[in-house]
């Protein structure tokens, strides 16, 4: 599977999915939920709550909208304290990820895990994230893309990438 790290709006990223970093009730406000529902549309936000609430550490799919993905990925990596740990940003991307190769995509993009409001340290994250895609072992899955945003984040995910440790130190 091949791995690669942008810089920049998810929400323009051409992939099959698009992950969202959710809360365990699904409903988007800002960073990455925002930038989805700004562009997808609100009818992305009334699917997604309309499955929750989940989870922490789970997903669930809904529609794209205007967006250019078939799918939207909600990844519950916080619950409503939007508050995150280690152990469920790892879980929540392996939920993604197999999510995503369960309804056939090729291609996901994902987001920082937590970082954002969930004031998660963006190289551990990216260690953390990168370590979950190299262990995946996708059947129809093909590339994942860390969509990123800010030159801290692309840097943390290029080195964790560039990293022959499995655990992206």
């Amino acid at each position: 599977m091949e791995l690669e790290v942008r810089e920049g709006d998810i929400a323009a990223v051409e992939a099959d999915a698009i992950a969202n970093a959710a809360n365990d009730h699904l409903w988007m406000g800002a960073g990455v939920a925002g930038a989805l529902k700004r562009v997808g549309g609100e009818e992305i936000e009334r699917e997604a709550v309309a499955k929750g609430p989940i989870p922490l550490g789970s997903a669930v799919a809904t529609t794209a909208g205007r967006l250019g993905a078939r799918y939207v990925i909600h990844g519950a990596a916080m619950g409503q304290d939007l508050a995150t740990d280690a152990g469920l940003i790892s879980r929540t991307t392996r939920s993604c990820l197999a999510l995503a190769d369960e309804l056939g995509c090729r291609s996901l993009a994902l987001p920082a895990f937590g970082t954002g409001v969930g004031g998660f340290a963006v190289a551990t994250c990216a260690g953390l994230m990168v370590a979950e895609a190299r262990a995946f072992e996708p059947r129809v899955l093909e590339r994942v893309i860390f969509a990123v945003f800010g030159s801290t984040a692309y840097e943390a995910f290029s080195s964790a990438l560039s990293s022959p440790f499995p655990d992206g130190r």
